[in-house]
């Protein structure tokens, strides 16, 4: 992991997951399942950390962990 630290959406995601009991791989699962797109941990990371956008993915873990805008801060 490095020096990449996670984005104030990162972190609300990390803690919605510890607060549903869910694993990250179920929330990967899910999100590939409501998209139809690939989602591996390695591809959450980089999303979680701000390596990488992908709206359509964020939008699905919004839902999934039923985030509002205001949980979630920022997506970078």
């Amino acid at each position: 992991m490095g020096n990449t630290k996670f984005t104030p959406f990162g972190l609300c995601v990390k803690k919605k997951l510890l607060d549903f009991g869910m694993t990250q791989k179920e929330l990967e699962e899910e999100v590939a399942k409501r998209t139809g797109l690939f989602v591996d941990a390695g591809y959450m990371y980089k999303i979680l950390t701000g390596q990488r956008e992908a709206p359509k993915i964020t939008q699905a873990i919004r839902e999934v962990l039923e985030l509002s805008e205001q949980d979630q801060h920022s997506t970078t």
